[in-house]
């Protein structure tokens, strides 16, 4: 198994505990506007808090993004975060066209991070694979 560098480990101890605060928060905040009659105010209030941990991890990335010290790391990240953020782009420009046309309905909005991390994670198998073809990776 690869080793941490503190940066990384560092961003494990910062995410996990978020990540975990996030699927609490939200299950506990839909069993709550399951169960009870819940509007207004505190209906907003509910549904905000599910957010606060995810803007967590926005944060936690951008702070491993400044603490990683080595380039090749740093620059491997910058680039797949660059390309998740064209895939979904590119998804929301092709998605808005076919809305516009009435082909499709209007998609939850709230996945668009899912969806951006989901992209990163893709751009970071196709460096790697990149990587492997040209011999690079071993």
């Amino acid at each position: 198994m690869a080793r941490t560098n503190p940066a990384q480990r560092r961003y494990i101890r910062r995410f996990m505990p978020l990540m975990a605060g996030y699927i609490l928060i939200l299950l506990a905040a839909n069993r709550v506007a399951d169960t009870r009659h819940v509007d207004g105010v505190a209906l907003a209030l509910l549904s905000f808090l599910p957010t606060l941990p995810l803007l967590g991890v926005i944060l936690v990335m951008g702070l491993y993004l400044r603490e990683e010290a080595d380039e090749y790391l740093r620059n491997r990240l910058v680039v797949a975060m660059l390309g998740g953020t064209g895939l979904l782009l590119a998804a929301a420009t092709i998605w808005g066209f076919l809305e516009n046309s009435g082909l499709v309905g209007h998609p939850p909005t709230f996945l668009a991070f899912p969806f951006w991390c989901g992209a990163m994670g893709i751009a970071h198998c196709v460096m790697a694979l990149r990587d492997r073809l040209a011999g690079g990776g071993q």
